[in-house]
């Protein structure tokens, strides 16, 4: 079961940031901040996350997907807080 320390956010990021390996850059940086959660392409053109770590952690991945993987330009960056799920690991979605 998810500890009160936990944070969660859902996080939603547009621009041009399909196509640029956005998503594997998310799964690779999230694993190295030891985060869990998830990450997928949405239909609307928009990547979507969801990322569960300490508080610090995910501050910071949340200040890295600001700027993305070097093809990305990120447009613009929505954070919601969450309350904590039952996450794994950090987990590539299929496009929504």
């Amino acid at each position: 079961m998810p500890g009160n320390d936990l944070k969660t956010a859902h996080v939603r990021i547009s621009g041009r940031v399909q196509g640029v390996c956005y998503r594997a850059w998310t799964v690779e940086q999230a694993a190295r901040l030891g985060l869990k959660g998830w990450v997928r392409n949405r239909a609307d053109g928009t990547v979507e996350a969801v990322f569960q770590g300490s508080e610090a952690a995910v501050r910071t991945m949340i200040e890295m997907c600001r700027q993305g993987p070097s093809g990305a330009r990120v447009g613009g960056l929505t954070v919601e807080p969450m309350p904590p799920q039952d996450f794994y690991d950090f987990k590539q979605r299929a496009t929504e």
